[in-house]
């Protein structure tokens, strides 16, 4: 009931057109506001990082520039490369004047140290000593000074320590830049020149790039190791496998997600050029920081929708309950009517058009009260009528006792032709007079059909033969009690005695799938075209009580009787055979066990 209900459906339909559209905006709008947010913090967080980039190259570019401006010196570069030469005070002074001067050019260089690379001697300047001659017993710095010397640029930038911005800054170096100093035009080594650089400047160079609140932002070297982190958890970058997926990246820039090491979100990154170093600049913004803009988005539309499907809930209710009920009311009418209770109590539906409808079949159902003794009831009596009618059109008790007289008189005259005319009319007179069978067996259905041939075979002798061929398969399959003689007897009566010859007449009955085929023909004149399509004119008209001479009331009686047993499913077809004659075929279905006739077919 509840699936078959139209206002359950109506308000499932309801629902579905309220909460499809609202749903699918909501999921629409996250899924767009999501994809936006996140193209648009990449776009500008790869545009900020592009433009750290560029400070810091311009910045360790400048630094680079301090130890390229030695080669500006030919004095230094002569002292490089004759050290020994210890006397020679000018070259010394010369020294210490570079010394001082790189030192004291930028405000984040600690510590300016040059080594030569065929002896042990080292010169060194803090801001906090004098330039100090000595003789180096460290060998730490010959692996960077051999990547130095390795690099085409002759320049590695060696980090130190990780820094972050609450570190400690003053005193400290974080990175130290090696170039290794050629014998240009040569590429003789002479020796190194160490810069000890602060961390304040990379510092400040970062903050601007991250947001502390709700991003990262980390400065690798070009190795991997960590330079500046702004996770303090994170100082060192050791274990961290999303390093070894950007030192691992084709492209110089990009973008990817990651959901690893204690982080899901967006990761982007930009590679300073080798020249200044080849570092990485790292940011990092988590998913729940990036769509956190998106999720207000979603909470306020589902908050709308929640509204608004409540109060479409309400009204799909209220609308439901209003247009369903008069429906409910009237569909219990006809569940009344259906029982039998034609009294059904006048009711008021409205003005609308389910008060129509309803008002219209309170009118209906009293029309039909007025009409079912006048019309229903009187078609179906005389149906029933028109049954017993052609079972019992002679059906006179007394009859029948008086052929049995009759033929006991002719067996005691010996006289048995008499007496087998007697015995094969009283089988059709006991056939007839059987009212409680309606529907009986094809074989005694035929041995009655043959009981009459008999009787016209008798009649008229030699000049009528007689071929009766019954297929055993079909002798047990019910058929409508006396369907077959009034055919039969509508050849003696328009078709005999205007024949050629001897007259014949045929019965044939057989199967063909499901139905059983009986077929009479005969080989009288036939029928004409106009005459058959008059014959089907009066089938469609129903014109069972049109009276005269030319109205074929065997077959109308037939035709009705076949469309009260089997509806529709049964056929009847009239037709001329070829070179003269008349053929009637009847097709019935074949009833199966627990149908029954006319009374499914009423």
């Amino acid at each position: 009931m509840l699936k078959r209900s139209i206002r359950n459906k109506l308000i499932v339909l309801l629902m579905i057109t309220t909460i499809v559209p609202f749903g699918s905006s909501i999921l629409i709008t996250y899924l767009y506001t999501k994809e936006s947010l996140e193209d648009q913090v990449v776009k500008e967080s790869s545009n900020l990082l592009y433009q750290g980039k560029i400070n810091l190259e311009s910045y360790l570019n400048e630094l680079n520039g301090l130890t390229l401006s030695l080669y500006n010196n030919p004095d230094f570069i002569n002292y490089l490369r004759a050290p020994d030469d210890k006397n020679d005070y000018q070259n010394v002074g010369i020294v210490k004047n570079i010394m001082q001067t790189i030192l004291y050019t930028g405000d984040t260089i600690n510590e300016v140290k040059i080594s030569f690379a065929k002896d042990d001697r080292v010169i060194s300047a803090t801001k906090r000593s004098t330039v100090v001659f000595s003789t180096s017993i460290e060998d730490e710095k010959n692996e960077a000074f051999n990547s130095a010397e390795r690099s085409p640029y002759n320049l590695y930038i060696e980090p130190v320590f990780a820094s972050h911005e609450d570190s400690p800054r003053k005193g400290r170096d974080i990175v130290m830049m090696h170039r290794a100093l050629t014998n240009v035009p040569g590429s003789d080594v002479l020796g190194y020149i160490t810069l000890g650089i602060s961390p304040d400047t990379i510092i400040d160079m970062s903050r601007n790039l991250y947001n502390r609140e709700s991003e990262e932002f980390f400065l690798l070297s070009s190795e991997g190791k960590m330079i500046y982190s702004s996770n303090a958890e994170i100082p060192d970058g050791s274990n961290q496998k999303w390093i070894e997926s950007v030192m691992d990246a084709d492209t110089a820039s990009g973008t990817f997600e990651w959901e690893e090491d204690s982080f899901n979100g967006v990761m982007m990154y930009d590679r300073l050029s080798e020249s200044s170093g080849g570092w990485i600049l790292v940011k990092r913004v988590p998913f729940h920081i990036l769509y956190d803009s998106a999720y207000s988005v979603a909470k306020i539309n589902i908050l709308f929708g929640v509204i608004g499907l409540s109060l479409v809930v309400l009204a799909v209710l209220f609308v439901s309950f209003k247009m369903t009920s008069p429906i409910r009311i009237l569909l219990q009418n006809i569940e009344q009517v259906e029982k039998g209770n034609m009294k059904i109590a006048s009711q008021s539906f409205g003005s609308d058009e389910i008060g129509i409808l309803g008002s219209r079949f309170q009118q209906m159902i009293e029309r039909i009260n007025q009409l079912i003794t006048r019309e229903y009831k009187l078609e179906l009596e005389n149906k029933t009528n028109q049954l017993k009618v052609l079972q019992s059109q002679i059906n006179p008790h007394f009859l029948y006792n008086a052929l049995q007289s009759i033929g006991t008189v002719a067996l005691k005259n010996n006289v048995p032709q008499i007496y087998s005319l007697i015995t094969h009319l009283s089988k059709i007179m006991r056939y007839g007079m059987n009212m409680e069978e309606d529907l009986v067996s094809l074989r005694k259905e035929i041995t009655y059909t043959n009981a009459f041939l008999f009787l016209q075979k008798e009649r008229f002798g030699e000049h009528l033969q007689v071929h009766v061929d019954v297929d055993e398969d079909v002798q047990d399959i019910p058929v409508p009690k006396m369907i077959l003689q009034p055919v039969i007897e509508n050849y003696f009566k328009h078709g005999f005695d205007i024949r050629e010859g001897i007259g014949s007449i045929e019965l044939k009955c057989f199967r063909d799938d499901d139905e059983l085929v009986m077929v009479i023909s005969d080989n009288g004149i036939g029928v004409t075209p106009q005459r058959l399509n008059e014959i089907h004119e009066h089938f469609r008209a129903d014109a069972l009580n049109k009276k005269g001479p030319g109205t074929n009331i065997g077959l109308k009686n037939v035709y009705s009787r076949l469309k009260l047993y089997y509806a529709h499913k049964a056929k009847l077809f009239l037709e001329n055979k070829e070179g003269g004659g008349f053929m009637v075929s009847m097709r019935l279905p074949v009833l199966q066990e627990g149908e029954t006739g006319e009374s499914n077919h009423s």
